[in-house]
């Protein structure tokens, strides 16, 4: 029996899953991520218990009395992503809460079990190598969940070709292409006076309203500037849960 699948048309699942979403701080990132729905959140502000109202992951790498690194930020996402992709469970998105930190932990337990200061210091750049690995594993492993996943992070302020201050996320560029490369929509969240707005500022494909499949994605969706693409099949929510001009904003 063939293992080929059929030489036939099929309907392409156009809903958005891999989300990115910067700002500056207190920007709404958070509040903006936490109407996605049913989600867990990996963070790394080491305040878990008082992060928000979601089951939350505490990113960091455990060490013993001896400074010996016990437990890994690498082994602590490898063993809950490995959860979710193998136990029965009802969360529908993951959300990383912040990604450029996670990026920062990575690295530091590469040194940490390699007995080094820095990637640099391990010959014939295995160390860099080890990095750009285990983060292109993460992208892709959480990417390949039948899950939403949203990566959260901050905003730093760069220059231009003409030295003219741009925002920017603050995860690095090398970086930030190989998660944005895995992405559906790129989101920047701003706090301007009494309102908190969200503009795309990268997309992979223009999305019809008829096409989304989540009703809350599309609600979701629907209030941000240039997120989605009206047609006649339109099915446009009622409410608007991501615009407020009272809720602090992460």
């Amino acid at each position: 029996m063939s293992i080929l699948p059929k030489n036939e048309p099929h309907q392409p699942h156009n809903t958005p899953k891999n989300f990115f979403i910067w700002g500056a701080t207190m920007s709404g990132k958070s509040y903006l991520a936490s109407y996605f729905p049913d989600s867990i959140v990996f963070s790394t502000d080491g305040n878990e218990k008082n992060s928000g109202t979601r089951p939350t992951i505490a990113l960091q790498n455990k060490v013993n009395a001896q400074g010996k690194i016990t437990e890994s930020v690498i082994d602590i996402l490898d063993k809950y992503i490995l959860a979710l992709r193998t136990e029965q469970h009802s969360f529908k998105t993951v959300v990383i809460d912040v990604i450029e930190d996670v990026t920062v932990l990575i690295e530091q337990a590469i040194c940490m079990e390699n007995n080094v200061k820095s990637l640099s210091d391990i010959p014939y750049g295995k160390g860099y190598s080890m990095f750009n690995s285990m983060l292109q594993e993460l992208v892709i492993d959480l990417k390949a969940l039948k899950m939403n996943v949203v990566y959260i992070s901050r905003e730093v302020t760069k220059t231009d070709s003409n030295d003219n201050p741009v925002p920017a996320p603050a995860l690095k560029e090398k970086y930030y292409n190989v998660v944005n490369g895995n992405c559906d929509l790129v989101i920047r969240t701003q706090h301007l006076g009494s309102r908190y707005v969200q503009t795309v500022t990268d997309i992979r494909r223009k999305y019809k309203e008829s096409e989304i499949e989540d009703p809350i994605i599309l609600k979701i969706l629907s209030v941000i500037p240039g997120a989605l693409v009206k047609d006649k099949q339109s099915k446009t929510p009622t409410a608007r849960p991501t615009q407020t001009n009272n809720k602090d904003g992460k």
